[in-house]
C-alpha cells in the first residue's frame, strides 16, 4: 500500500469542512439560548447541521476507523473556533491533547491495511 498524499489532504479537508459545519450548526442556537442573539440563527442553524449531515455522507466509508480519525480533526476544529471565535487563548494541555489525538488518528488512519 503506498501513501497518497493528495488523497489524505482532500480527506483532511473534508474533515475540516464537516467539523466547521457541526460546530457552527450548534453555535448559532448557543447564541440564541443564551440571548447573544435572534431566533433567526436557528435557521442557519438548521442549514448547517444538514450542511454536516450531507458532508458525512462523502467521507471514504461510514466506518468506525474513519469517525475516530474525523474525531480527532474535530477536537483541533473545535480548540482552533475557541481561540477565533470565543476569544479564549488555548493553554499548553490544550496543545497536548490535540497533539495526542491527532497522532492516535495518524497511528489508526496510516496504520490500517485494507484486506
Amino acid at each position: 500500500m503506498t501513501f497518497d498524499l493528495f488523497a489524505s489532504g482532500r480527506m483532511l479537508g473534508l474533515f475540516f469542512l464537516t467539523a466547521i459545519a457541526e460546530l457552527l450548526g450548534c453555535y448559532l442556537p448557543l447564541l440564541w439560548l443564551t440571548g447573544k442573539g435572534s431566533a433567526w440563527l436557528l435557521l442557519p442553524a438548521a442549514l448547517s447541521l444538514a450542511a454536516f449531515v450531507w458532508l458525512l455522507t462523502l467521507h471514504p466509508a461510514a466506518s468506525g476507523r474513519v469517525y475516530a480519525s474525523y474525531g480527532a480533526v474535530y477536537i483541533a476544529t473545535a480548540l482552533a473556533w475557541l481561540a477565533v471565535v470565543d476569544g479564549v487563548k488555548p493553554v499548553w494541555t490544550d496543545y497536548l491533547g490535540v497533539g495526542l489525538a491527532l497522532l492516535g488518528a495518524a497511528c489508526i488512519g496510516l496504520g490500517h491495511r485494507p484486506a
